[in-house]
């Protein structure tokens, strides 16, 4: 019988790992999740510490290896913070302040927001010079308007960018519940009536195109079940009728008179889906093509009407006049104390 090497059936025990390297293999993540934190938004020495669990003094080492690997981290602004910025996609000036405001707009006007916009502030001012960089970060104020749950808007994303089925309660303006929707998420947008994000895709119980505001979709869950992209969407063609997000659902054109002292603001432009004629007085005969809802109206267009006073009269069609007459003398019914 052949001799049998039994040592070398035996497992080896494993060799501790030195603390020296161990220590070294925990700067290593720290030192990569300080360069993604970096680039996502500014920190202080003192934020980093807490964040990572060391010193402030470890972390001035740290920022000095990231600049040694080839980070550009300028010296910190007037709050002492520290970033990374981008190179190569780099915005240009101008872009970077356009894209800014818009976002600073969606954040401090909308009835909801959270803190994916205020990063997202952060991100884009930090390609800015400190000079700006410190006005625009003091300019990112609580307005007090309800918080949307971050999480909600996160699953979107993911729904959205792994093609993955995400499903909700819906709560209907009047109240009802909507339960048990699947949506194939193919756009998120921001309306240009009230600011808030709203959800398009095809909801798969129905079969059909449809909108979604996001502080109102409830116990969102994404699926298992995937979905591949329609490349016949068209989010150009879905919003062109939109006055808000209502778009595509038998738009109308609504025929409006200005009076001549409002013709001046409306030279300046902003105006989607619109033609202007200017006449002889100095009024203006306007038509906007708008969206409308299931009784016909185009509602979101109806408060931008409204919102002129005296100074627009709603001509037709007829069922948008006796609309816009019936909410004014409703005004004054309520509110009119000298009839």
């Amino acid at each position: 019988m052949d001799s049998v090497d039994l040592q070398g059936s035996r497992p080896q025990p494993q060799k501790k790992r030195p603390v020296r390297e161990a220590k070294t293999w925990d700067r290593v993540k720290r030192l990569i999740q300080m360069s993604k934190d970096l680039q996502a938004a500014p920190m202080t020495t003192a934020m980093m510490a807490r964040a990572y669990g060391t010193s402030q003094r470890t972390i001035q080492r740290d920022i000095e290896v990231l600049r040694e690997l080839g980070h550009d981290i300028p010296l910190p602004d007037r709050l002492h913070r520290y970033v990374i910025l981008q190179r190569g996609g780099a915005l240009l000036p101008a872009q970077a302040l356009a894209a800014y405001a818009a976002v600073r707009l969606a954040y401090h006007h909308s009835p909801s927001h959270n803190r994916h916009y205020r990063d997202a502030m952060l991100h884009i001012s930090a390609q800015l010079p400190e000079r700006i960089r410190y006005v625009l970060g003091g300019s990112v104020l609580d307005n007090g308007a309800g918080q949307m749950t971050e999480r909600e808007l996160e699953k979107v994303a993911t729904a959205w960018v792994e093609g993955r089925v995400l499903s909700f309660d819906y709560q209907r303006p009047g109240g009802e519940l909507d339960r048990g929707n699947r949506l194939c998420v193919y756009f998120l947008e921001i309306s240009r009536s009230n600011l808030a994000p709203y959800v398009i895709g095809l909801e798969q119980r129905r079969g059909q195109l449809r909108t979604f505001k996001l502080s109102r979709m409830r116990t969102m869950e994404v699926l298992r079940d995937t979905y591949e992209p329609d490349e016949s969407f068209d989010p150009r063609e879905f919003l062109s009728d939109a006055w808000g997000v209502v778009g595509s659902q038998n738009p109308i054109t609504v025929q409006v008179r200005f009076a001549s002292e409002a013709a001046y603001r409306l030279d300046e432009g902003g105006y989607p889906n619109a033609t202007f004629h200017k006449q002889p007085d100095g009024s203006v005969l306007a038509e906007f093509r708008a969206g409308t809802d299931k009784t016909g109206l185009p509602r979101e267009l109806m408060p931008f009407l409204l919102g002129w006073g005296p100074r627009a009269e709603v001509l037709g069609p007829p069922e948008v006049r006796a609309h816009w007459l019936s909410e004014l003398r409703e005004t004054l019914r309520r509110y009119d104390n000298f009839s």
